[in-house]
């Protein structure tokens, strides 16, 4: 690959999109050169959308979900159902869940799973803040929405257990999720038959 002139900025562009998810080599080159042949102010309305995304998007400072207002749109919502707080892993899954409709409680973002080989502890994770969100008593039912695998079901356990002396009742989804799978990538039909036949820790 060149390495003077333009390429340089080219090859800058592919080493970025390289680090993208889900994006090797040959699928950078392809959105690069989709790119090269875009007029200029198609270019800038993808640089203003990603700039205005970074400035724009925060964390809500009370479920830890995306937001663009003070709160996220769920926390904002008054219709919602405030007995209820379903706890995942990340705010992708909040997207998954609310794909099915068949949910219209409340949410809680981890902001990861506890995993000792990644060195991520209960600390780590915004489960004092859960904690905290509990101790007012509006809410009845904790469902744990975590990912069917290792890590996921560790984290389940842990809050199952230290949710357990509130006498708040605690939920895990049902099966019908693959295990080793992931809920960003389950079908509506299958996630939301999971939040509805959850079972009682």
């Amino acid at each position: 690959m060149e390495t003077t002139g333009d390429g340089r900025a080219l090859q800058r562009l592919l080493d970025e999109l390289g680090r993208l998810p889900g994006i090797g080599p040959k699928s950078a080159q392809r959105i690069a050169y989709y790119l090269l042949e875009a007029d200029d102010e198609q270019a800038r309305r993808l640089a203003h959308a990603i700039l205005d995304l970074k400035r724009q998007v925060h964390f809500c400072p009370i479920c830890f979900n995306y937001a663009t207002r003070d709160t996220c749109d769920v926390c904002a919502d008054g219709s919602r159902d405030r007995s209820k707080v379903c706890v995942v892993s990340e705010p992708r899954d909040v997207s998954a869940i609310e794909r099915t409709g068949a949910y219209h409680g409340l949410y809680h973002v981890l902001g990861g799973v506890i995993s000792p080989m990644d060195k991520i502890g209960p600390d780590q994770l915004h489960v004092r803040e859960l904690l905290a969100r509990l101790a007012d008593g509006e809410i009845k039912e904790v469902i744990l929405a975590t990912n069917p695998n290792v890590e996921g079901e560790t984290t389940a356990t842990y809050l199952a257990r230290t949710i357990a002396p509130l006498g708040i009742q605690t939920s895990r989804l049902a099966s019908g999720l693959p295990v080793g799978g992931d809920l960003e990538y389950a079908d509506e039909v299958t996630l939301g038959r999971a939040i509805e036949a959850r079972r009682m820790l």
